[in-house]
């Protein structure tokens, strides 16, 4: 299927374009529902029941070529050499100076590699990942508008997969399938307190597959509530708290490095940081207790004239049982190690070392 001019003129992804008089907005480089029922209601199906969601801001990159894992093994951070086919993980790209450049993960196929990310870093990852290609037959095709995914989480996720005649893979396992007579992909994708799953498909036949989970039980959700349940969970998003500042270990997310896998670019400083066992400023959850505060709001330490950190990403949750605002930030090591009391404009944050358990 060719891609409409609806979406082409106009950035909708193809679950959107079903949805004209809805909330759109942009988010994460297209045009998708930001709401549909209520952030809260959204939410609490989420994290209490189950909601699906449109995912057609994600692109995923194709890579052929007889020397795809060896070549994508020395780009990412974690290995695609020792990945079993039919899995993924999430991974970093650096540049030299061990810089993230972006995120996404990597799937692996018996005769091809997907690389996911969103299409906010897709097209600067593309020129990236392209610079690097040189004696290597290697080739990158991104997939057009013919091809879409929707997300489904929530405690009831998988007994709704099952209802409709899917199987669940394994955690980060993907598998072909057949939904209804929809050829489809089914992803075991990463979750922190909800189980995650994602259908790719083709954007035909994205209608019906949103009718078939809508009518088995799952509820619509926009992104407002996804983004509200990846803060709940701690998830650091590129381009909100992730930059091409930070190096990978200051972000908090181990599941992204693998230090068995040889030499890929950047290497150097992330084992140069490891051999140390240190770094100066961290990624971390806190809990507010105060007025809900905007990205970029100083964090500041007793004892301190300057800031130690800044919030990144912040929301309010009135959830039954769960009436607090949590927030993420980068603050520097040396306030957590003291214990400092550590306050924002409008109240104080306290650092988590977990996510909260859900009521």
């Amino acid at each position: 299927m060719s891609e409409t001019p609806q979406i082409v003129e106009t950035g909708l992804t193809p679950l959107a374009a079903l949805f004209p008089e809805s909330d759109l907005q942009m988010h994460l480089g297209r045009i998708t529902p930001r709401v549909f029922s209520g952030v809260e209601s959204e939410l609490a199906s989420l994290v209490h029941t189950a909601a699906v969601y449109d995912l057609g801001y994600l692109s995923r990159i194709r890579i052929t070529g007889a020397d795809n894992v060896r070549w994508l093994n020395g780009m990412v951070t974690n290995t695609v050499q020792s990945l079993p086919q039919g899995y993924g993980n999430y991974t970093l790209i650096l540049n030299a100076q061990g810089r993230i450049q972006g995120d996404g993960y990597v799937f692996r196929a018996a005769d091809h590699l997907i690389f996911q990310t969103d299409r906010f870093q897709a097209p600067r990852l593309l020129t990236h990942l392209d610079h690097f290609i040189i004696m290597d037959d290697v080739e990158l095709q991104e997939l057009d508008a013919a091809n879409t995914t929707l997300g489904l989480a929530g405690p009831q996720a998988a007994a709704i997969l099952d209802a409709v005649g899917l199987s669940v893979p394994e955690t980060m396992g993907f598998v072909p399938a057949t939904l209804q007579g929809i050829p489809v992909t089914v992803v075991s994708a990463h979750g922190v307190l909800v189980p995650r799953f994602e259908l790719w498909l083709a954007a035909e036949d994205v209608a019906r597959a949103w009718r078939i989970l809508t009518e088995a039980g799952a509820a619509p959700a926009g992104f407002d509530a996804l983004e509200s349940l990846r803060i709940l969970e701690g998830t650091p998003r590129y381009g909100v708290d992730i930059s091409d500042r930070y190096l990978p270990q200051e972000i908090n997310q181990t599941r992204a490095l693998n230090f068995n896998k040889g030499c890929y670019l950047g290497q150097e400083i992330v084992e140069r940081i490891r051999s140390r066992a240190t770094v100066h400023r961290t990624l971390r959850q806190f809990e507010l207790n105060g007025s809900l505060p905007a990205p970029g709001t100083e964090l500041r330490a007793a004892g301190d004239d300057k800031p130690v950190g800044e919030i990144t990403s912040a929301a309010h949750f009135a959830l039954p049982g769960l009436p607090r605002t949590f927030a993420l930030g980068m603050i520097r090591v040396e306030a957590l190690e003291r214990k400092a009391d550590i306050t924002y404009p409008g109240g104080r944050a306290t650092p988590l070392d977990a996510p909260p358990a859900l009521p």
